[in-house]
């Protein structure tokens, strides 16, 4: 009668606050002090902060509030003025086990200690559900609480399990790994929690295999010996990448219709990254084991030797065309059309064969799946396709798709690495071939194409001035007279 518990969550109004003032008032019955524990205590109104404010500043010397909540931040500051702060830590999962052993003992019940164990690591440091759970399956037992019975009626999954799905990843055996997968299913396992499962399982292997003595560092290790084993059996490289493909389908499995598909996905996914571990170890041993031979050194040789003789044509061919160039007037050079399209944004090398190749057939039959692409995006992941969206494709080369964006924080983002291999894969995916993604802004795509089109005129303007070339010493002060006033405002008449 004088320790109460008011649910804040249910009692938040201003009556209910008002209601408690006037009982605050009678002295208590039985023990010194009154105590009135108010759970949640951040569901309150403001209302009701303001009218309880009043009584936690001067309170009747025999009552005593406590306020539970597990938000202070969302306590206002008057309130958290006028109160003692504690902060309550979880208990450790070997006080937690030494009270349910006890516990135990003292009900005459017989139990396993991997059985508390993980009932205690189930809790997450809460004392209560951990008896929670005890008592529920001590119900259902007759007297001996196993570690089988554990997993059984909390869904959960052992480790061994896991350190199985592991060696298949390792091994690639993707059959053994659908064979778990549907396995699990059967046994009445969510994907989602599985995934959940699995995602902590390769993090504590990563604790392991980095930090010394990291089995004390998390309660999930229950034997720490074949953890060592599993971690040795990995890099560092390839449990990054694990955890890293497991947190993003993780993400996407909210949203998903079929979370077992994207589940048996993920870890099809996982299958590979051991081989590329392997062939990247292979790689690099091979550079470093022998030189390449003979017949390798020289075949490059002769390539840089066509490559020298190209440079040396193009480099006379180029130093002719300007001698020929000295004879005609010079121009302006703000009448380049280059100059028109120049951008601090990054643009794409060989452009100009980009923009010649705009009306190729192969380029139309992009134009005309392009919805369809938008949407195979979509399906594969919702937010690649926000940013992919604003980009249209404008020409095509080889196997690189040139697409155009408006705006520069769509482009920056789609060129993101992990947006990149989503874009490509369907991209190769609707053509039927491997396809690379390109991306440029449009107005620089737009002025590379004024560019083109006006390239022309200059050159047909040019024709008639080297036709002039014999006009004697008059030449030199009509290029005096382009250079003070323009070529727009000097007419040559003859």
């Amino acid at each position: 009668m004088d320790v109460q518990e008011i649910d804040a969550a249910s009692n938040r109004g201003v009556e209910e606050i008002r209601d408690l003032r006037e009982k605050v008032k009678y002295a208590p019955t039985e023990v010194r002090q009154k105590v009135y524990i108010i759970d949640e205590v951040h569901m309150l109104t403001t209302e009701a902060f303001n009218a309880l404010l009043k009584t936690l500043e001067e309170p009747p010397p025999h009552v005593m509030f406590i306020l539970a909540t597990t938000e202070p931040h969302r306590l206002p500051a008057t309130i958290i003025s006028r109160c003692q702060r504690f902060d309550f830590r979880r208990v450790s999962l070997e006080e937690q086990t030494a009270r349910l052993t006890l516990i135990c003992e003292q009900e005459g019940m017989e139990a396993d200690q991997d059985a508390l164990q993980y009932i205690a690591r189930l809790s997450d440091g809460g004392m209560r559900d951990a008896l929670s759970v005890l008592d529920q399956i001590s119900s259902f037992t007759d007297g001996r609480v196993t570690y089988q019975q554990v997993m059984d009626m909390t869904g959960g999954i052992a480790s061994e399990q896991f350190a199985k799905l592991a060696a298949s990843l390792l091994k690639g055996d993707v059959g053994h790994i659908l064979q778990m997968i549907e396995g699990f299913m059967h046994e009445g396992k969510s994907a989602d929690k599985c995934m959940e499962n699995l995602l902590y399982y390769f993090r504590d292997l990563l604790m392991i295999k980095m930090v010394p003595d990291a089995d004390k560092l998390t309660d999930r290790v229950l034997n720490p010996e074949s953890f060592r084993d599993m971690a040795d059996s990995f890099t560092k490289e390839q449990l990054f990448h694990m955890i890293d493909t497991l947190n993003r389908y993780q993400s996407e499995m909210k949203y998903a219709v079929q979370p077992q598909t994207l589940f048996e996905v993920a870890l099809l996914k996982l299958c590979s990254i051991p081989a590329q571990g392997e062939a990247s170890v292979q790689v690099g041993a091979s550079s470093h084991a022998a030189p390449a031979d003979g017949g390798e050194i020289n075949r490059l040789k002769q390539q840089l030797a066509e490559l020298e003789k190209k440079l040396d044509r193009a480099l006379k061919s180029g130093l002719s065309g300007g001698e020929g160039a000295s004879s005609a007037p010079s121009r302006p050079a703000t009448r380049a059309p280059v100059s028109r399209g120049n951008s601090p944004a990054k643009l794409p090398s060989q452009l100009d064969q980009y923009v010649a190749r705009k009306g190729a057939p192969e380029f139309t039959e992009i134009s005309k799946k392009w919805s369809q692409i938008l949407q195979r995006v979509k399906e594969e992941r919702v937010t690649v396709h926000a940013w992919f969206v604003d980009g249209e494709p404008v020409s095509l080369l080889e196997d690189n798709v040139l697409v155009a964006f408006k705006n520069n924080i769509h482009r920056e983002t789609t060129e993101k690495q992990a947006n990149r291999e989503v874009i490509e894969r369907v991209l190769s995916e609707q053509l039927g071939r491997p396809a690379r993604l390109v991306t440029m802004m449009l107005k620089d795509w737009t002025g590379a194409m004024e560019g083109a089109s006006e390239a022309p005129k200059e050159d047909f303007k040019l024709e008639p001035e080297h036709e002039d070339g014999g006009s004697g010493n008059k030449q030199p002060w009509i290029d005096e007279a382009i250079q003070l006033f323009g070529e727009d405002l000097v007419v040559i008449k003859e």
